[in-house]
């Protein structure tokens, strides 16, 4: 077998090479787009060190969530490589500390425009490449555990750390596109509802013209009736799951079922629960009890079957309309990336406020990801984790070089990889600044 190399000279100290080649795409996608302007446009704020723009602030704190370095810390990295910061239009990187002063002199006061400029994204990318006739909001909760002495930090509901402190942030995603539309954090021992009526204000607040149809997606921590009876006042069209309170456990051995699809059967019943305005229609779907239940629906075992019921106002088949609310399983997906792929769980300091910014930076980030994938690259790649996207564009080596006094990146060749670069340089290029 041939052998490698028995004398190779090792030296160190080049300065043209970098392993983030592929953060190339994503500066001319946000400089397509008009973000570092935007950003200073919009959000001025006093800087005791005028070394470093707001925007250029903005992008150091978001590209290490593009490429996975968790923590402040590990941004050290980027601050030796002078091609990635050459690719992204920084002059130089700031330090840890840098970074983690910023986010306290941001909150709480920053933060409303740090928001703003996020729904000015959102609404701008909302309409692209077509304007949505119907939105889907999927609405739900989530634990970050915190291992230090974090402000708001509490014990509350916490079913992966069972006693440690923890934030329990509120959000919610349009269902069709993946985006986040908004979120709040919270302390731990929130409610998991609490706020939800906040939340969706907010929400409704940025749908844009020509949206004509609503509909919200959310689990038994949500089954409310003053949810409801917001929903209904907005003619707003819902699907929750019910809480099998002992009434609704009483009807569920007496109704009628109808078998839809093999190894389903539903049925479906009237009930006013206690302090509901009215009546409402309950869908309910049983299966035999060998079957592996979802995880995203409640499941109640009587004799042998498993029931789940779902409180509606859509006009969908029970079969139908237990599809539809199953697809929500997309929201825990997506928070699952958040928490590995963008480290929502790695809380910066000890401060609520300055916590509570970089959650919406981070989200912002997400949300930066999600229209990149959307509107410049390939179908292949629509579906694709950032973790993906790192492993197969953002992390590739790459030179820079000088060629006829002119800069240019050389990249190895990677068969499907360059094909989506290439695709990818273009849509930038058609993209409306």
């Amino acid at each position: 077998m041939p052998r490698g190399p028995r004398k190779l000279a090792i030296r160190f100290g080049a300065t043209t090479l970098t392993q983030y080649g592929g953060v190339y795409l994503l500066h001319r996608f946000l400089s397509r787009i008009g973000f570092k302007g935007t950003v200073a446009r919009h959000i001025r704020l006093v800087q005791r060190n005028n070394r470093y723009s707001v925007g250029e602030i903005f992008l150091a704190l978001l590209y290490p969530m593009f490429l996975g370095l968790e923590r402040l810390e590990t941004t050290h990295l980027l601050r030796q490589n002078g091609v990635f910061q050459y690719l992204t239009g920084l002059r130089s990187y700031p330090d840890a500390t840098t970074l983690r002063r910023f986010l306290l002199r941001v909150a709480p006061a920053g933060l409303p425009k740090v928001r703003a400029l996020h729904d000015r994204f959102l609404h701008r990318m909302t309409v692209e490449p077509r304007p949505p006739t119907r939105l889907i909001f999927d609405v739900d909760s989530t634990v970050l555990v915190v291992y230090g002495t974090q402000e708001q930090a509490r014990i509350g509901y916490n079913p992966i750390k069972r006693g440690r402190p923890s934030y329990h942030p509120l959000l919610c995603f349009e269902g069709q596109s993946k985006d986040f539309w908004h979120g709040e954090l919270r302390p731990g021992d929130a409610h998991t509802a609490s706020g939800t009526t906040d939340l969706l204000k907010a929400c409704f607040a940025k749908i844009p013209a020509g949206v004509r149809l609503v509909i919200i997606r959310a689990d038994k921590g949500f089954f409310d009736h003053a949810l409801v009876e917001w929903l209904e006042a907005h003619r707003a069209r819902f699907v929750i799951v019910a809480r099998l309170t002992a009434p609704i456990k009483r009807k569920l051995g007496h109704l009628r079922y109808t078998s839809p699809s093999r190894g389903v059967e539903a049925a479906e019943f009237r009930y006013q629960p206690t302090r509901w305005p009215h009546p409402y229609r309950f869908v309910v779907i049983r299966r035999p009890q060998p079957e592996e239940p979802t995880a995203q629906l409640t499941l109640f075992k009587l004799g042998k079957y498993h029931y789940q019921v779902l409180v509606t106002n859509l006009p969908l088949q029970p079969l139908n309309l237990w599809r539809f609310y199953n697809d929500r399983a997309g929201i825990e997906l997506l928070i699952k990336q958040l928490k590995g792929d963008y480290a929502l769980g790695c809380i910066p300091t000890r401060h609520f406020f300055a916590n509570e910014t970089y959650f919406h930076l981070l989200l912002l980030a997400y949300n930066l990801v999600n229209w990149f994938k959307r509107l410049c690259l390939p179908p292949e790649f629509q579906n694709a984790t950032l973790q993906t996207l790192r492993n197969k564009i953002l992390l590739m080596p790459a030179q820079l070089r000088r060629v006829e006094n002119r800069p240019s990146l050389a990249l190895p060749a990677s068969g499907p990889r360059e094909a989506a670069w290439r695709y990818a340089l273009h849509k930038i290029e058609r993209l409306k600044p």
